[in-house]
């Protein structure tokens, strides 16, 4: 189901037809992809394939599926961009992006102290020469759904 006005829900539906840096991964509950108006290479957002506008709606099976999706994100970051750590946030407060969205940021160990932590939100909403080329999110997105291929979820234990 999709609600009118959501982008993330309009994101959803275009399916293969959706810019191809915001389709990095999915599976039957989620969907990754390279944020947009983002000046950091590699910020990605994790969102659920459904509307859901709370935490605590996700289904149990989408609860359960979400901490492994944020961990391999997190594993492909480090592997592909070399990052430090990776800064896992939501808030989905947004107009147009109530949809429950993570926000998954490489942090490089050259990045400035004063864009660390919950300062790193000023390298999003950027636009034209500051935003990540599209090319480069491509070729970001294409080496991480490289790596998620080589290195697929464990089976979910029974």
């Amino acid at each position: 189901m999709t609600t009118p006005g959501c982008y993330t829900c309009d994101l959803v539906a275009k399916g293969d037809q959706a810019p191809r840096e915001q389709r990095i991964a999915t599976d039957e509950f989620w969907l990754a992809g390279h944020a947009f108006g983002t000046a950091l290479p590699g910020w990605l957002v994790l969102v659920p394939r459904r509307h859901v506008t709370a935490l605590a709606d996700l289904t149990d099976a989408e609860a359960a599926s979400l901490g492994s999706w944020q961990v391999r994100l997190s594993r492909a970051l480090h592997a592909v961009l070399r990052c430090e750590k990776t800064y896992v946030a939501q808030f989905a407060e947004a107009e147009g992006f109530s949809h429950v969205h993570f926000h998954l940021i490489p942090r490089a160990a050259d990045l400035p102290p004063g864009l660390r932590g919950p300062r790193v939100f000023q390298l999003l909403g950027q636009t034209g020469a500051d935003e990540v080329p599209a090319d480069q999110a491509i070729a970001i997105a294409d080496a991480l759904a490289a790596w998620l291929a080589d290195h697929p979820a464990p089976a979910a234990a029974s």
